[in-house]
């Protein structure tokens, strides 16, 4: 955990703040006095939003040199911040040779460019750390062009006039650009046809994976999503019941590529389990519209767990913004409640005192809580029961007679529903069977034949 102490310009992580191997960086969170209020219960403090872009930092190995929040009475738009200010921290970069800025807030162009120039060092704002994390990190080919896109995206709304070079003329033929171009409209040109190819093969992947959904119609297996904030333990869990090796780290958005796999629940029924890339607080726009193909497996699961870091002193707005995030991929709030369950992870890090005031919420609560800890184990039994009891409150019970020698249906019934009763007679056999929706539809054709 970052430490903090004040001083006269604010807030600063300590020396003893943890930091990555890379280049130096610069951390600041500008808090704005005017929008304190905003955000209501959920309102995070700005000691855990800087603990947070701190962590950002981490995740692409800076090495965090320095890390204050700024008070801001009024912005100003062509710096952000008030000349005092930029001296300031202007000082301590050029002291600590420090290489990055990081700013926690969405810059303009004119802004970025200004304060590099005065900084005489790279500034990223909010937007540009998380595509530099999501560029690192996106490992199958869908993830880099999702990643590629929403970078050109960004990219081309900072092709200012910040260089000479951007205002000389430059001749040319066919697509590199006709006589009296500029560079920064060949380069916006470029950067447009490259956004129109990704989008044409991001099309294409939608296609495909949409296939792949029908496919699995047919079978068809419940699916189960994790989702939750960045960091919250969705992989491990993941890990942990599927006895896979995704990569599962102290670190925010260490998973990115969406992974599935099949587990088998404790009533023998076969389920999908779907690990999806985390959430965080104003996650750039350009990135919510590059991966909703990605997050779209989400609107296909029958359950939805949403895996909470019940440890984290800012769980309840991190819950409200993955809710948010929900909200926008068009799930309203009586399918959430239909279908979500919440998994609160990380319990072995509560106190007895602590706990015991979670233990009472989930009791009272009316929705499934269930609490658990994917690094110890615990709970985990009782997630897996409580997902079969889910399922099976959506399925239909039937009773079915059949010939004892209908050994194909009566092999279809136990691999496609779940079977509550037998009784075996001389020359019939009378189940009683849990079916979904679908496969008690196809259960009811193949009788027909």
């Amino acid at each position: 955990m970052i430490e903090y102490s004040a001083n006269s310009g604010g807030t600063t992580v300590s020396d003893n703040g943890a930091t990555g191997g890379g280049d130096k960086c610069l951390v600041v969170h500008p808090f704005i006095k005017s929008a304190s209020s905003v955000g209501g219960a959920f309102a995070r403090t700005p000691e855990a939003m800087l603990d947070e872009i701190t962590g950002l930092a981490l995740a692409i190995d800076l090495d965090v040199a320095h890390g204050e929040i700024v008070s801001i009475s009024e912005l100003k738009s062509n710096s952000y911040f008030g000349k005092g200010t930029i001296e300031r921290l202007g000082a301590i970069i050029r002291g600590r040779d420090i290489a990055v800025a990081l700013i926690d807030t969405q810059l303009s162009p004119i802004q970025q460019r200004n304060l590099e120039r005065d900084w005489d060092c790279k500034v990223l704002d909010r937007t540009g750390i998380i595509l530099e994390i999501f560029g690192e990190r996106a490992r199958t080919k869908e993830g880099r062009m999702q990643v590629d896109l929403a970078h050109l995206t960004y990219q081309r709304s900072r092709l200012v006039r910040s260089w000479t070079h951007l205002e000389r003329q430059r001749g040319g033929a066919g697509f590199m650009g006709g006589p009296g171009e500029t560079q920064i409209e060949t380069d916006r040109r470029l950067i447009d046809q490259r956004i129109t190819k990704l989008k044409k093969s991001l099309k294409e992947v939608k296609r495909t994976r949409e296939l792949h959904r029908k496919s699995r119609r047919k079978v068809p297996y419940p699916i189960i999503a994790l989702v939750g904030y960045t960091n919250a333990g969705k992989s491990t869990i993941f890990n942990k019941l599927t006895n896979s090796q995704v990569l599962a780290k102290d670190q925010l958005f260490a998973t990115l590529d969406p992974t599935m796999r099949q587990i088998e629940l404790p009533s023998g029924r076969i389920a999908i389990l779907s690990d999806t890339v985390g959430f965080i607080s104003d996650l750039p726009h350009e990135l919510v519209e590059s991966f909703h193909a990605t997050l779209e497996e989400v609107l296909e699961a029958n359950i939805i767990v949403h895996v909470r870091d019940i440890s984290h002193p800012d769980n309840a707005a991190q819950k409200a913004d993955v809710i948010s995030v929900l909200h926008e991929l068009g799930l309203n709030d009586e399918v959430l409640e239909e279908n979500m369950i919440e998994a609160l992870n990380k319990i072995d890090m509560l106190d007895k005192a602590e706990l015991e005031v979670i233990e009472n919420q989930a009791a009272r609560s009316k929705t499934p809580i269930l609490l658990m800890s994917a690094i110890s184990g615990a709970g985990i039994d009782g997630f897996m029961a409580q997902i079969d009891e889910h399922l099976s409150r959506s399925m239909a019970t039937i009773e079915v007679s059949l010939d004892p020698g209908d050994g194909k249906l009566l092999s279809w019934l136990y691999d496609h529903g779940e079977v509550v009763s037998r009784e075996q007679g001389e020359n019939i056999v009378n189940l009683k069977v849990r079916l979904s929706d679908e496969n008690l539809m196809r259960f009811n054709q193949m009788n027909k034949t």
